[in-house]
């Protein structure tokens, strides 16, 4: 029978092979990939700075400036602050479901500080480009700088992507299910098109799934797909995509399936990843008070769902047009004209620019010391809370060689 410490090195074996054939151009991959995200992040910040400007001048030369500069000038700023809390829960339920996700791998390198830095990339990266498309690469490229490859990265990735969207879909239709006839009766039939947006999230999820859960179907129908374009003199890069579906494609249905298996701890992800969601959705009623108005706290989160979605379907960096205009239709009748402009500036100031600028700092972070697994962590806390000190003993039997570089 196999010991613990065999198993443990087994496993590094394993890992000093992946990194030994794919290290190199696992790294490669990686700089493109984040030179790549910089400069699409650089030109997604000047084109929000531009944005800003816009704004500002129709808010001039519409006559607007002096109702702006009024209704800013009786805003609560206590209230605004009690939405920046429910931003900095947002992150802190996102670093949490990260961490869910690197406990099951018991000898993980990843550490709380390095799982804060991915969380704070997607949000930077994902503010600055076109429909969040920078999100998930920069966070594989944060990920292998911990001293997972890049199939391990890209895995663990992938699965906490999956749990999210799944999170977005599932948190949206309780609200359509719950407040369908207050959006009709509200906002008529324009809420259709929200219907059409939902209905676009939940086929990307469900394609997700396929490939997670039918691997095989999805290699044999991509593998026709390149054969058949590659023919034709229509697709260039002929093996690259070979690998994307050839690999890839099951190294992520291999790390869902993995995670699948601990059900508990799935559930626990979809827990936090809804309350991490209800957390962002909740921060217009916030905003809302600030300058006097009660509304509907339900009513408040289910807009704020249908805002989003809408958002993330526009090909603009910050989802700019969808944000506005989803904004105003939902929030509009809550707002009323007199602070209608303030509150979405304030709004947009606390959920995309702050959150952007302030999680530049935090793309460097690194955990310190490595001799501990976040697993091992919360084992030696078990055991000193119980007094058996079995936790703390076996957390500290191994320390991972990747760690002590």
């Amino acid at each position: 029978m196999a010991t613990q410490s065999d198993k443990r090195s087994e496993h590094e074996k394993k890992r000093h092979v992946a990194l030994k054939v794919g290290g190199s151009k696992g790294s490669i991959r990686s700089g493109d990939e984040e030179a790549e995200n910089k400069a699409k992040a650089r030109k997604g910040a000047l084109f929000l700075g531009a944005v800003v400007i816009l704004y500002l001048l129709y808010l001039i030369f519409s006559g607007q400036m002096g109702m702006f500069v009024d209704a800013l000038g009786r805003v609560d700023l206590g209230w605004v602050g009690l939405g920046a809390v429910c931003y900095l829960a947002y992150f802190f339920f996102g670093v949490m479901a990260y961490a869910i996700a690197v406990y099951i791998d018991h000898d993980s390198p990843v550490g709380v500080r390095d799982l804060m830095s991915v969380e704070a990339s997607g949000i930077f990266f994902g503010n600055l480009t076109p429909m969040m498309a920078g999100a998930v690469p920069s966070q594989i490229v944060r990920l292998t700088r911990t001293g997972l490859d890049v199939g391990e990265a890209s895995a663990t990735q992938f699965t906490r992507f999956i749990m999210f969207q799944f999170g977005v879909v599932l948190f949206a239709a309780i609200m359509l299910v719950a407040k369908l006839g207050f959006f009709f009766q509200t906002y008529g039939d324009i809420v259709i098109l929200n219907l059409v947006v939902f209905a676009v999230h939940f086929l990307e999820l469900a394609g997700l799934f396929v490939i997670c859960l039918c691997p095989g179907f999805v290699m044999r129908v991509g593998n026709g797909l390149i054969k058949f374009l590659s023919k034709r003199g229509w697709l260039k890069n002929v093996d690259h995509w070979n690998e994307v579906v050839n690999v890839q494609v099951m190294e992520f249905s291999n790390a869902f399936m993995t995670a699948a298996k601990d059900l508990p701890s799935m559930g626990l992800t979809l827990l936090v990843t809804m309350l991490q969601l209800a957390s962002f959705y909740m921060i217009p009623w916030f905003v809302l008070r600030a300058f006097g108005i009660t509304a509907d706290f339900l009513n408040c989160l289910a807009a704020g769902s249908m805002v989003q979605m809408v958002a993330t379907a526009v090909p603009l960096p910050g989802g700019t047009g969808g944000t506005e205009g989803s904004f105003f239709m939902f929030y509009g009748p809550m707002f009323g004209a007199a602070s209608m402009s303030a509150g979405f500036i304030v709004w947009r100031i606390l959920t995309f620019f702050a959150p952007t600028v302030l999680s530049a700092p935090l793309l460097g972070l690194r955990s310190r010391n490595r001799s501990l697994s976040i697993y091992q962590r919360v084992e030696r806390v078990k055991g000193r809370l119980l007094g058996t000190g079995k936790g703390s003993l076996s957390a500290a039997a191994t320390v991972h060689p990747k760690r002590k570089k």
